[in-house]
């Protein structure tokens, strides 16, 4: 793991933690709300915590890789400047909170490098605006999290790095390209995560780590500041946490508009954080669908785990009603990776380059292949998949399906058969990239294990009804069983 600032102090002693130990309490695992509280009235210092949780990045590094870089002394500062805060009176909402960024997000001063070789020297010239809005709200940067090459990967490795482990079972992968985030969170390295969506990437890792992501609609999280979208306005930003109650302040702290995103929108006052004390209305509109209307196969012990929580939803006086999104061929036909082939070819092609994994330079030759009719006719077909989805959220309030058809696979043995037919390279994660297509909001949410390794249920709904899918997830895990944490963020 690079480090931009040596541990020059002395070791982190037994009193040290105290601190971050309440009424037998492991401090560092909290809900943020109870942290920012907790620092704010001088009960826990930000330092110790911050302390505590770089001690076990530092721990779990060899076994997880989960994070790239770890500023010592620059998180110290931010810790300081919390416990400083608090001692003066003010209040923030995030007050001393641990957090970590995936590494293709700007973070200032600090080498942010999409995981790629030919930017292991890039020094981000400012934060990216959530990472300022967090540090605004007193959240205390704690580092940057492993991703896959420009994060183009159903898997977190890459040639600069390595590989990112899931803290279930470090045999098996994290998803991608988020991967290091959600690894991060699971294994209590920080609070939360702040990672990026074009196509799965928040989802499809929360729900092999067994942690919560939400990938916001498209336009709620502005992102003025930092690397081109290689897919072309599909990527937004969002938050991963252990509880719906972290997703919904971060989300109160990071979205809002900003003039320098096209894509953003300007609504007033989107109340993420008061969402959850909202009752979930039994009149809710809510269909599960087992595979999307689109066939689309999923592992029988998987399913099992869905449809075990649709009863629970279903006892407590919900309904749920079986139905899929009916899509026309010209839908079905879309071809969701050739817009992000072709922006990764003319951003940093041409598939020669030295530097590339064999992998991302096969993408870009693709990319280069594509002639401009079949890019425009891909940019086309988003029309139609948007209008499917409009269709479709005229009659449903909320959907539920597959977040991911298997559990994380072992390293390098992506499924190539799911329920005995033979799935391409991406059968993996077919469910989530409509959703992005959409533009929707959409949250994975743990709701079982199998043989001890987790399962995400998807949480979908219109775009703009963010509050909805946070409602509807807190729901839902106040209703299941949480998984217990793996091995990495139990040990201490």
């Amino acid at each position: 793991m690079a480090r931009s600032a040596r541990r020059s102090t002395r070791p982190l002693h037994a009193s040290d933690l105290a601190a971050t130990s309440m009424h037998g309490e492991d401090v560092t695992l909290w809900p943020a709300r109870s942290v920012a509280s907790a620092v704010a009235a001088g009960e826990v210092s930000a330092l110790s915590l911050f302390e505590a949780v770089a001690e076990r990045i530092e721990r779990s590094h060899a076994s997880l890789n989960a994070l790239v870089r770890l500023d010592i002394e620059a998180g110290r500062q931010q810790a300081m400047l919390a416990d400083l805060l608090a001692r003066q009176g003010l209040e923030l909402p995030l007050l001393g909170v641990p957090f970590t960024v995936k590494d293709n997000i700007f973070v200032q001063g600090q080498v942010v490098s999409q995981g790629a070789m030919s930017f292991k020297d890039f020094v981000a010239p400012c934060d990216a605006l959530a990472v300022a809005r967090l540090r605004a709200a007193g959240a205390v940067l704690v580092g940057i999290t492993n991703c896959p090459e420009f994060a183009v990967k159903g898997t977190t490795d890459n040639l600069l790095y390595g590989v990112t482990s899931n803290p279930w079972n470090t045999d098996c992968t994290t998803g991608g390209s988020s991967g290091g985030s959600a690894a991060a969170v699971a294994a209590g390295l920080g609070t939360f995560s702040i990672g990026t969506d074009a196509g799965g990437s928040i989802r499809r890792p929360a729900a092999y780590c067994g942690i919560l992501g939400m990938k916001p609609s498209q336009g709620v999280v502005p992102e003025p500041y930092g690397f081109y979208d290689p897919s072309m306005g599909m990527s937004v930003v969002g938050p991963m946490a252990r509880r719906v109650d972290d997703l919904a302040l971060v989300m109160q702290c990071i979205a809002g508009y900003h003039p320098g995103d096209a894509a953003c929108v300007p609504v007033p006052d989107w109340s993420f954080d008061t969402a959850l004390d909202e009752s979930v209305p039994y009149h809710l509109r809510i269909a599960f669908s087992p595979d999307l209307g689109m066939d689309l196969p999923c592992d029988p012990h998987v399913m099992a785990c869905l449809r075990h929580a649709i009863r629970q939803l279903v006892s407590h006086g919900f309904t749920v009603e079986e139905a899929s999104p009916e899509w026309p061929p010209a839908a079905r036909a879309y071809d969701e990776l050739a817009c992000e082939r072709a922006g990764l070819s003319a951003l940093y092609g041409p598939s020669h380059t030295p530097g590339l994994s064999e992998d991302v330079a096969r993408q870009m030759e693709i990319g280069e292949r594509l002639s401009a009719s079949q890019v425009a006719g891909a940019m086309l077909g988003r029309r139609r998949v948007f209008e499917v989805w409009h269709s479709f959220f005229s009659r449903y309030d909320v959907l539920l399906c597959p977040v991911s058809p298997v559990t994380a696979w072992q390293h390098g043995c992506p499924p190539a058969e799911i329920c005995g037919r033979q799935v391409g390279p991406r059968g993996h994660a077919a469910f989530t990239p409509l959703f992005n297509v959409g533009g929707l909001p959409a949250c994975s949410v743990p709701v079982g294990q199998v043989d001890g390794m987790p399962v995400g249920l998807h949480v979908a709904a219109a775009r703009f009804e963010d509050r909805c899918v946070l409602q509807v997830a807190h729901l839902l895990q106040r209703l299941l069983p949480q998984p217990s944490t793996p091995v990495h963020q139990r040990s201490r």
